[in-house]
This record gives structure tokens, C-alpha cells and sequence, in this order.
């Protein structure tokens, strides 16, 4: 098992790929190993592409099984690419100013996350192309959500100073486990450093043994 890797030389693997039930998205650049170990790990085939001509790709883009949100900047040939995943997915750009989709979108298949400040069409748009509840809130007090928190259909990981509060709206919001973590030898961006669905996960090549099972516990792969 190769549960820790990196990603063009960076544990922060999240802000370079992004997975979902069905796929794993990666930068085009990346080949050979990282790939392979990314595919065996996630129990997913890969797609290789660049979101708005960059190779932040789990920074640029968020989905679940139905869909994918982009940043504006996203090319015509990008989203194409993308629906060619699977012809039943919906594919948009995320609007307003704020469009980084995968810094400011938490979602599984179910539910999603999001900025505060998005403005209501983007709102609508994740709604739409997701197909899920959504919900406006933070992260310990950070409103970047999906770079502090990674989300499955079996668990939710987030920021070690997440609230009490906010803990049991992710709770009513996700109705699966939501526990807190971190990752990368203590760094709590756990959606910057983490890959996971629930046929498996991978995370930063810094992660600490005793992290990494905090991971599996948080996201179902063991029963405590």
C-alpha cells in the first residue's frame, strides 16, 4: 500500500489533484508512479488535464458523481475534457469573483459546503450541477472550506480548531461521521494534503503514521 505520496514534488497533494467516486483528476504533467499509485489507491481510473492552462487542478475545480464545478477561467477544451469522464456529467463555471472552486466548495455526493461570500447564482449553479443540499459556513472560522476539509460519502475530516458549532452543522448539513484531523506532520489544511473516497485515500508524503490513521477512522476505512 502507498498511502502517502507526492504530487509534482509537493505533499500538498490536494491542491494539485481532485477525486470523486468515479475519477481521479490530475495535472497533465504528472506520469508514472504518482499516477499509478493515485489510481490503485482511490480504486479509480485517472483523467489528466489543466484547469484555466494551470496544474492546480484540486485547487480549480470541486465535483461529486454528477458533476464538476470549474473556475472561470476554465477552457472550452478543459470542460469538454472533462464531460468526456462520463457523458451523464454536468460540467460549469463556477460565477462571481470568488470561483477557485475547489478552495471554496466541500461536497460528497449528498452534500455540499461552501464560502459564505459566494454570491446566490453561484449557489444555485453548485446546486444545480452537483445535485445536492448546500450550505453556507466555515471551517474554524475559515471560509476557504474545501482547503481546510476533506468530505466523503462515509465520513468528513476537517481543521483540528474546527467549532462546536460548526461541527454539528456539518453534522445536520453531511449525516455522516465528521471528526477532526490533521495531516502533513500537524498542518490542519486537511483538503490541501488529502485525497480520498470511500474505496480508499492518499495523503501528503509528510503525513505522520498516527495521522494517517486518524484519516481511516474519520472516513469509515476502520471502526473505533
Amino acid at each position: 500500500m502507498v498511502k502517502r505520496i507526492e504530487i509534482d514534488g509537493s505533499p500538498v497533494i490536494g491542491v494539485f489533484a481532485s477525486c470523486t467516486e468515479d475519477v481521479v483528476v490530475v495535472p497533465s504533467n504528472v506520469t508514472g508512479e504518482s499516477v499509478a499509485n493515485l489510481e490503485h489507491e482511490l480504486g479509480v481510473p485517472s483523467q489528466k488535464i489543466q484547469i484555466g492552462a494551470s496544474s492546480v487542478v484540486g485547487s480549480l475545480l470541486a465535483g461529486n458523481s454528477n458533476g464538476f464545478l470549474v473556475t472561470s477561467g476554465a477552457s472550452k477544451g478543459e470542460i469538454k475534457a472533462l464531460k468526456e469522464i462520463n457523458g451523464d456529467l454536468k460540467v460549469r463555471k463556477l460565477p462571481g469573483k470568488i470561483n477557485a472552486a475547489g478552495n471554496v466548495i466541500l461536497a460528497n455526493d449528498t452534500a455540499a459546503l461552501i464560502h459564505p461570500q459566494l454570491i446566490s447564482r453561484a449557489k444555485e449553479v453548485i446546486e444545480e450541477t452537483l445535485r445536492v443540499d448546500v450550505s453556507r459556513g466555515t471551517i474554524a472560522g475559515l471560509k476557504t472550506v474545501g482547503m481546510v476539509a476533506r468530505a466523503t460519502n462515509n465520513g468528513v475530516l476537517v481543521h483540528p480548531k474546527t467549532s462546536e458549532d460548526e461541527l454539528s452543522e456539518l453534522d445536520e448539513l453531511f449525516n455522516v461521521t465528521v471528526e477532526v484531523g490533521t495531516v502533513n506532520y500537524g498542518s490542519p489544511f486537511v483538503g490541501s494534503s488529502l485525497l480520498a473516497n470511500t474505496k480508499g485515500y492518499v495523503a501528503g508524503r509528510d503525513t505522520t503514521g498516527i495521522e494517517l490513521g486518524r484519516i481511516e477512522e474519520a472516513l469509515g476505512f476502520i471502526k473505533s
